[in-house]
């Protein structure tokens, strides 16, 4: 796995993700968009407590810290998701929420080259998605606070991920952010209960979780801990780019003119950082002591 090359992690997490998110939309017609989320991030941390099994220390105040924000930080990033694409075109909705990924990456820069990453990969996420103000305004604040999520969630990952205990600090953000979250199941009463007793809509929650949330989640604590957060921002500009590409080879949307230029932008984006910013393997085999990683120390951006 480390031997893999960024991009083509985010490429596989990305595809793991959209195809979850085609699930998703066809829970939307027995639960709220906010049930769908917490169902899917339940699914994700009773899986992954079931594989990974964290030992007694995971459950220790020290680390509770750090993978409490974690996990409610995801969990609300999937909300607030949920709801803008209720109300937005899918499109309108990512580009909107990736300014969240865009705001990190402006941050942490300090080079023209950088910056140029960053204008390129925003740049060709617009087209792509092909960004348009008209729709529903309460879509437009949740698609922002979905955005400011995705922030939070790149810093908090980051923290997770150099501290050398991703997996089990996912298992147990995501299991106690379920419960944290799991109130949103009852605001319709009984009525809102009723689908959770067909099987089939709990098998397709769990996919759900498997596909957007195990699998690419897990594929981010992997680059997290190989390259800084200004990188792996841009690099998330390619979720949209495999959007785009799943659409042309599964469902035969061919892409716009306008697409075309923003997958490319977004290729010369990721250009620009491949070779700048990773961890060697080496490095990236030793866990970061936690007061290297609380403390302000940060891998080379």
């Amino acid at each position: 796995m480390r031997r893999v090359p960024a991009p083509v992690l985010f490429v596989v997490g990305g595809a793991s993700m959209y195809v979850g998110a085609a699930l998703a939309v066809g829970l939307f017609d027995r639960l709220s968009p906010a049930a769908v989320a917490v169902l899917r991030i339940l699914g994700a941390g009773v899986l992954l407590l079931l594989a990974v099994r964290p030992p007694k220390i995971a459950w220790s105040h020290r680390r509770l810290r750090r993978s409490v924000p974690f996990g409610v930080a995801t969990a609300l990033m999937n909300a607030a998701f949920y709801e803008a694409i209720a109300r937005l075109p899918l499109g309108t909705a990512v580009a909107l929420e990736f300014c969240g990924p865009v705001a990190v990456a402006a941050v942490a820069s300090r080079r023209p080259r950088d910056v140029a990453a960053v204008v390129l990969a925003a740049g060709g996420v617009a087209l792509i998605a092909d960004v348009r103000w008209s729709g529903s305004p309460s879509g437009v604040l949740w698609a922002l606070a979905a955005a400011a999520m995705w922030a939070a969630y790149i810093v908090l990952g980051k923290r997770v991920a150099t501290a050398g205990n991703g997996a089990e600090d996912m298992a147990v953000g995501f299991t106690v952010a379920a419960v944290l979250c799991s109130p949103v199941l009852f605001l319709r009463g009984a009525a809102g209960l009723t689908p959770l007793a067909d099987p089939g809509v709990l098998l397709l929650a769990v996919g759900v979780g498997v596909l957007s949330s195990v699998v690419p989640y897990g594929l981010d604590q992997v680059v997290l801990r190989r390259v800084g957060r200004a990188r792996f921002a841009v690099l998330l500009a390619l979720l949209p780019a495999t959007a785009t590409v799943i659409g042309l080879l599964l469902l035969a949307q061919l892409p716009g003119p306008a697409e075309g230029v923003g997958i490319a932008l977004v290729v010369v984006a990721v250009l620009l950082r491949t070779r700048d910013g990773d961890v060697p393997p080496e490095v990236a085999r030793t866990p970061v002591r936690r007061n290297e990683v609380t403390e302000g120390h940060h891998p080379p951006e």
